[in-house]
């Protein structure tokens, strides 16, 4: 690490797994070490969006201003009529925030930035037929149905009992009319599902890196070079499921939250090789700082050159770290 590099330096990145910093180095641009680094110590600032489902934007806004919060709205992040659904505040009014009514009702969804990225990415519309294959606890999903106006088809998947009834709570409270849910396993929609959707999420279940805590030992107990390889196995086969599942014409978004890879460049490049022609990797265009390309090697590992089309959001005091690939489909890729 650089010695001039930026940052705090009273934040102590040994406390974090030997291997993991090395790696880091390894996939962050030098310039911007220090900026991620310091992100697994520091409380981000709140950010949330702005329901429509429950309570028109304006109405929301005006809520806000009179219980005195103080916010901004995100301009660079606009729906398709143009508008801001997103906003952030300080850091200090995110209990206050969590469990007020605004909050309660669905009129507000607290979440990262970049978990906001992907639905706004897919652009999901009304006449679609939209499945996300990985969905607890169901920030995206309700974006996805805010983006539908409650219309067209949502089919929201998920493995996990547990997480299916979390799910399912959330998309009652925040006024979600069109998805359906699925108790199963994403690996086997693609058979169950060919040619069905017009887009597909795939936020894939991940060694979630990015949510580290320098302070939280706990974070990062599980984390190994071995669960990595493990997991990729299961996120390529969550990806193929996708990719089956998706029309001809259909996009199919892929994401984590994951800095390795081994759970990003790796399973797309897996399956831009399993499926060639049948599928091609678009770029993505994010117009802040901290976006920036997917990676074409790392390690010993060559990955296709088309991976640069992916985006890597690199973590500061406000966003995650986050993954993000985006895939139109060519071609058949099941036969009856």
């Amino acid at each position: 690490m650089p010695t001039d590099s930026p940052g705090n330096p009273d934040f102590d990145i040994s406390v974090l797994p030997d291997e993991f910093i090395k790696r880091l180095q390894a996939i962050v641009p030098a310039s911007h070490f220090r900026q991620v680094v310091d992100s697994f110590f520091v409380e981000k600032q709140t950010t949330f969006r702005l329901n429509s489902l429950v309570r028109s934007r304006q109405e929301t806004l005006a809520e806000l201003s009179d219980r005195g919060f103080d916010y901004e709205l995100i301009g660079w992040l606009k729906d398709r009529e143009g508008e801001p659904f997103a906003c952030m505040i300080d850091r200090k009014f995110r209990e206050q925030l969590t469990h007020s009514d605004l909050a309660e009702s669905g009129q507000i969804y607290l979440q990262n930035l970049s978990s906001m990225l992907p639905p706004w990415i897919l652009q999901a519309g009304p006449e679609d037929k939209v499945l996300d294959l990985a969905a607890a606890p169901g920030g995206k999903t309700i974006h996805l149905a805010e983006q539908m106006y409650n219309s067209g088809q949502l089919s929201a998947v998920e493995a996990i009992r547990q997480r299916m009834f979390r799910l399912q709570a959330n998309l009652k409270r925040c006024g979600v009319a069109n998805c359906k849910t699925y108790l199963t396993d994403g690996r086997t929609v693609g058979m169950k599902t060919p040619e069905r959707f017009d887009k597909v999420l795939l936020d894939a279940p991940c060694s979630s890196e990015s949510r580290f805590r320098g302070d939280d030992q706990e974070s990062w107990s599980t984390w190994s070079l071995r669960k990595l390889r493990e997991t990729s196995r299961k996120q390529l086969g969550l990806l193929k499921a996708a990719i089956h599942a998706a029309k001809i014409g259909g996009e199919i978004l892929y994401c984590t939250c994951s800095f390795a890879p081994e759970e990003n460049e790796q399973v797309v490049h897996k399956a831009l090789k399993q499926f060639e022609d049948a599928i091609e990797l678009v770029p993505i265009t994010i117009p802040i700082a901290n976006a920036h390309p997917g990676l074409v090697s790392f390690e010993d590992n060559l990955f296709a050159s088309e991976l640069s089309h992916c985006c890597r959001i690199l973590p500061d005091s406000t966003m995650d770290a986050f993954f993000l690939a985006r895939l139109v489909k060519k071609k058949r890729t099941r036969r009856e």
